[in-house]
């Protein structure tokens, strides 16, 4: 087990103990759910309801559709759909987890405030930079390869690997699976592989499961992901990339959550080109996704000019203004990053 994601032996008395009785249980991701926060939320859920705990799942808007096949999607609460239902549970609940993020302002600005003033106890598993100090256990580990994966160690830590079935295992496959690029970024160590081998052991089918998520596109999506590489905008001299999409270029191609996954990913894929982003206007909003290679840290980069953080090489942001000037501003940070 890796030795870094805060689980001693003290820890673990504690969280069994705690667990040892039926409870109320929240369990929580970041806005814009991926492959990672669905994934490691479900097989958490599961391995709970296994336990006789009174569990829900809550995103705070809809996920990808290509994770709708999940075992247990159809249960989880969308907070923007049903506020008044989240706030119920909210107050019913003993424990809340937050799980693929380390900050409330994740969920977004509705949400946060709600969860920051629960009196509820918070746990946190995580694997993202810069923890907040909001939770009373702490499982966390930068190094990991994917909170789906922090989830399989809980368990195993708490219950042994006989906890694990095959349901709980085809929803922490994917979160690993999406987290690590399909297992090549480096985050892919041997304790991941060891786990998905475990994953396959128990009659999880990684070959479905990619074929499910990656496979299964849209002819609205195709359309729309050849539509955005025409629009990549080089910044050679700084060996940088973007794509911009407007919510009048998205709603052309019939938009659906999920639908610009792995975009940012070809944009970093040019020859000569080291920080990539992905600048889309959503709502009211500016989002960033942002990959590079090489040892610029777009971490450090969207905590400084986009409100923002995650990964070494794998990040996100926001911006409140227009998309012109939101460009504008990406380009001109892109200059001072690079001083």
């Amino acid at each position: 087990m890796n030795n870094n994601n805060n689980l001693s032996g003290e820890t673990i008395k504690s969280l069994r103990s705690l667990l040892s009785s039926p409870k109320n249980i929240l369990l929580t991701t970041h806005k814009s759910p991926d492959g990672d926060a669905i994934g490691s939320s479900l097989g958490l859920y599961h391995y709970l309801k296994n336990m006789g705990h009174v569990v829900t799942v809550s995103v705070p808007d809809d996920m990808p559709g290509f994770l709708n096949w999940m075992t247990g999607s159809e249960d989880i609460l969308v907070f923007e759909k049903s506020r008044k239902k989240f706030e119920q549970l909210l107050d019913k609940a003993e424990i809340v987890f937050a799980l693929d993020y380390n900050h409330f302002m994740r969920t977004g600005i509705e949400m946060e405030p709600l969860l920051s003033s629960s009196n509820a106890l918070k746990i946190m598993i995580d694997h993202h930079q810069s923890p907040d100090d909001f939770m009373k256990y702490c499982i966390w580990d930068v190094m990991a390869s994917s909170t789906a994966q922090l989830v399989w160690d809980f368990i195993v830590a708490l219950s042994g690997k006989g906890a694990i079935d095959k349901t709980i295992g085809e929803n922490l496959y994917t979160g690993i699976m999406t987290d690590t690029g399909s297992f090549r970024f480096t985050t892919c160590t041997a304790h991941t592989l060891r786990i998905t081998a475990d994953l396959l052991d128990i009659g999880v089918r990684g070959d479905l499961i990619h074929q499910k998520v990656y496979d299964q596109n849209s002819i609205d999506r195709i359309h729309l992901m050849g539509y955005a590489l025409e629009k990549i905008v080089l910044m050679p001299e700084y060996q940088t990339a973007y794509i911009s999409l407007s919510k009048e270029e998205l709603k052309k191609f019939n938009y659906k959550p999920g639908d610009t996954e792995g975009l940012v990913n070809k944009v970093l894929s040019v020859k000569g080109v080291n920080v990539a982003a992905l600048i889309t206007q959503k709502e009211n909003q500016i989002r960033l996704s942002l990959r590079s290679a090489g040892d610029f840290s777009v971490n450090q980069f969207s905590r400084t000019y986009f409100n923002g953080g995650g990964h070494e090489h794998a990040a996100g942001g926001i911006l409140n203004m227009d998309l012109d000037d939101a460009l504008k501003y990406f380009e001109e940070a892109v200059k001072k990053g690079y001083k």
